[in-house]
């Protein structure tokens, strides 16, 4: 009877181990299988952007030349054939932003990721590159140095004119967004002068081509400054999230070896935003690998349960459930600055092409996080809008943007909702936008405006009071319009 009892204790054992393994490796390697894996393709003389919504022909697609004088005079000439025929200018990086700010309908399309030589001043910690090259180019080159960027947002494969442009920002501990690593960069203005431009040399068009998404001129070369490579070692912690900005001032404020910290809310129906995690990076005095020493053998698996919690609530438990387990079992790890900045939009590439993933982001005051939290609930749990993920980061005061998003330390709230591409959806999806931003609105904050035009020009004004005076100097510095997008069109 014991051995009988014994036995069938370790059957139970052995069918629970079994369950608790082999159900989340069913489901990943469903989500695996029914992936497609043939990514539409735009047809010639198109243009689109990472929303996957605004396919657009345009009259030509012009690649940027590569070396410095031989762009001027390219873009010269390509300024004076558009004002010849009456055409508009609009230019992209890796084209990441989801409104149509890098496309004008039977425009021309300027590409300027060809253009990405870089050279690094050692004794300055100054690289001067350009503006075409993806923040992980610069990581790379500058990683033989030992050097690492100073202020950059979460993906890498961003262009550094674009980032630029739309004053991206990212998870650095008391950093303000990307404009605050700009030193200066040179413009090309729509009558094919170039300037130099920066906090002491044409400081008016310095604040109004950072965050000024292509407007004002074509950035050709950019000085950042850069920092030291370092080690850093991994912490994270559970939390409630009306605790998160006491929590944050504990352990990342006030701590100055912290280098980067996020939070993440957990979107399951089953504890929506009654979770929260807190994640950061300490500096430590080990010596950093170089990245070629570095091999992300998981990226794929971290992507499929990624794309396994898309419409599913399973899979959204699942990742939460993983990445917090992961945590908790192997805390302390150690990274270098750049492999962790290092980090591609690939790594939760969705391949359906029947729906986009699409980004939002709001900036609320520190004290008021608790209370917009609160209200996210109500508006989110009556959402048909499909959730993905939000994410926390801390940005501070920014003085350099004219358009600011930052006007004081605030928290930016990544949202990343999957959306069919139906009328219907289109239609719930700008039904919500409006919905969070009248509560970001009412807790004094603002919304990030590369994305999708779901926003009415009035309704944005509030949010951003100075955008009649932006668009007024818009008109001092470019009277033709030649530089147009279909932001500019929507908002001015």
């Amino acid at each position: 009877m014991q051995k009988h009892h014994k036995t069938s204790l370790w059957l139970s054992i052995f069918l629970i181990l079994f369950a608790v393994v082999s159900i989340p490796a069913i489901h990943l390697i469903r989500t695996k299988i029914n992936e497609h894996q043939n990514i539409e393709q735009l047809p010639t003389g198109y243009r689109d952007d990472a929303s996957h919504l605004n396919k657009t022909k345009v009259a030509k697609i012009v690649d940027a030349e590569t070396e410095p004088h031989a762009i001027q005079k390219q873009i010269q000439e390509l300024l004076s054939y558009a004002r010849q025929h009456h055409l508009k200018v609009s230019i992209s990086g890796a084209k990441h932003s989801m409104g149509g700010h890098t496309i004008y309908p039977d425009g021309i399309a300027l590409n300027m990721l060809p253009y990405n030589h870089m050279h690094l001043e050692e004794k300055t910690n100054i690289l001067s590159i350009g503006s075409g090259a993806t923040w992980q180019q610069a990581l790379q080159y500058l990683d033989g140095f030992g050097k690492s960027i100073a202020v950059m947002q979460s993906f890498s494969d961003f262009s550094i004119g674009g980032s630029i442009g739309v004053n991206g920002h990212g998870w650095q501990q008391n950093a303000a967004p990307v404009s605050s690593s700009v030193q200066s960069f040179t413009l090309m203005q729509a009558n094919g002068e170039i300037v130099n431009c920066s906090r002491y040399e044409n400081p008016e068009l310095f604040k109004l081509v950072i965050g000024g998404y292509g407007l004002f001129g074509i950035i050709l070369d950019v000085k950042l400054k850069v920092v030291d490579n370092v080690a850093l070692k991994f912490n994270s912690i559970s939390l409630d999230p009306q605790d998160y900005l006491k929590t944050y001032q504990q352990l990342v404020t006030n701590n100055p070896q912290v280098q980067f910290a996020y939070g993440r809310l957990r979107i399951s129906d089953k504890h929506r935003l009654k979770q929260a995690s807190l994640n950061y990076f300490i500096k430590t005095d080990e010596k950093p690998l170089l990245l070629k020493q570095q091999q992300n053998k998981n990226a794929e698996v971290k992507r499929i349960v990624f794309r396994g919690s898309v419409d599913n609530e399973y899979g959204k438990r699942l990742r939460w459930d993983l990445e917090s387990s992961l945590n908790q079992v192997s805390p302390y790890t150690s990274f270098s600055r750049n492999e962790i900045l290092n980090e591609k939009a690939s790594l939760i590439a969705n391949k359906d092409p029947s729906s986009t993933d699409l980004l939002h982001e709001y900036f609320i005051p520190k004290s008021q996080l608790a209370a917009f939290i609160q209200d996210l609930k109500p508006i989110l749990t009556a959402s048909k809008i499909d959730l993905l993920n939000i994410t926390i980061r801390e940005v501070r005061h920014d003085q350099d943007a004219f358009m600011n998003y930052a006007r004081e330390d605030v928290f930016g709230l990544v949202f990343l909702f999957n959306q069919k591409k139906t009328p219907e959806q289109e239609q719930q999806m700008q039904a919500l936008t409006n919905q969070l931003v009248d509560a970001v609105l009412k807790h004094q904050g603002t919304y990030y405006l590369p994305y999708r035009l779901h926003i009415s020009r009035e309704k944005m004004r509030l949010a951003y009071p100075q955008a009649d005076d932006f668009f007024d100097l818009k008109k001092k510095y470019d009277a033709d319009e030649i530089f147009n997008n279909q932001f500019y069109v929507h908002y001015q």
